[in-house]
């Protein structure tokens, strides 16, 4: 007997649809995984006791991976408190360090910026890693929120080009986001479940003030080399993110944590990922110590595969859809694999 009502959570769909599905459970080539963590950013300041750094390394190793870059916000003390953690396996381990940008209103700000670069990259840092509390939460001391393209923020950029470190900067999360939390959000269950992720608020930056400030900081920056991560913030609109790849060489993006948004687009992504071939870097946002979601990223990538989950959850945490795989060349999946990021030096 079929029942008047239902709770949306309590729907837990069971696709009748039979269809032939290739199982990937390797990469067809090594990969460079330019996406991870291994420090406080995401599992908090007590890291170091949260995973053997010998036993991740060899979980990343089974899973097809030959390096991953370390992405933290970390600098001086907490720099150096993270090399000591990793210091064995750094033929392995590839780290990008950050610094305060809360200091940008100080008199002495741009001499902090250097010398503080300098000394990470005599550390062995590859490149600095921004985080969205750049725009959506960090203030200066005059209680302003720092835009991307605040001119206070050039020496950053400047010295990184002087110095050869690469920018990663996670500017925006998904727009549903940055949109009311009712019956019309694709990310509603989401939202629900983490109020906390919304940044719906009058106080804050909109996603298309955002946007702006990104392509202004790539724009004015030229000799940067910045990798926009999360599909270039906007994996929802491949079509801008394809124009901004065509104005600006220095721009790459990562597909980290965006695998739900490429899938269920599988004939705009694969005409995507064609197109900017070269300027695309794998990587799934994965933390030491927790689990290694690889394996839908290679049956997106490398199957023709139809309508299958890209994530293990039974309610899958970035929209409540299947993907499709793209099926792309050998010749591309290399490049983004690994190539790209060797190019870069990664």
């Amino acid at each position: 007997m079929a029942r008047r009502g239902l709770d949306l959570s309590e729907f837990m769909p069971r696709s009748e649809l039979v269809v032939e599905r290739v199982r990937v459970t390797k990469p067809r080539f090594s990969i460079i995984d330019t996406h991870t963590h291994f420090g406080p950013l995401v599992l908090g300041e007590n890291y170091a006791d949260r995973y053997d750094t010998a036993r991740e390394v060899e979980r990343f190793k089974e899973a097809g991976v030959k390096r991953v870059v370390n992405l933290e916000v970390v600098w001086g003390e907490g720099l150096d408190r993270l090399l000591r953690k990793i210091h064995l396996f750094e033929d392995f381990i590839t780290t990008f360090s950050s610094i305060d940008v809360t200091k940008l209103a100080e008199p002495t700000f741009e001499t902090y910026v250097r010398r503080t670069l300098k000394e990470a990259k005599e550390k062995g840092v590859r490149g600095l890693k921004f985080w969205k509390d750049v725009g959506l939460s960090k203030k200066d001391r005059d209680g302003r929120y720092i835009a991307l393209d605040d001119p206070r923020l050039k020496v950053i950029w400047e010295t990184a080009a002087e110095l050869g470190l690469i920018v990663l900067h996670h500017v925006a999360d998904p727009v549903a986001f940055f949109k009311s939390i009712d019956q019309y959000n694709e990310r509603f269950e989401e939202l629900a479940r983490v109020p906390a992720w919304s940044f719906c608020d009058p106080e804050l930056y909109t996603f298309a003030q955002l946007m702006e400030q990104q392509e202004a900081m790539i724009r004015e920056n030229p000799s940067t080399t910045f990798i926009i991560a999360h599909g270039g913030s906007y994996s929802e609109n491949l079509g801008r993110v394809s124009k901004w790849l065509d104005q600006y060489p220095n721009m790459y993006i990562d597909i980290a944590a965006r695998l739900a948004e490429f899938g269920r687009q599988p004939y705009t992504s694969r005409a995507f990922f064609q197109k900017h071939q070269d300027r695309i870097l794998f990587g799934i946002d994965a933390t030491a110590g927790q689990a290694l979601n690889y394996q839908p990223y290679f049956e997106f990538l490398e199957t023709w595969n139809e309508y299958f989950d890209y994530s293990p959850a039974q309610v899958p945490g970035q929209g409540r859809w299947k993907i499709y795989g793209i099926g792309l060349e050998d010749a591309i999946l290399e490049k983004i694999y690994h190539k790209n990021a060797e190019r870069l030096g990664l």
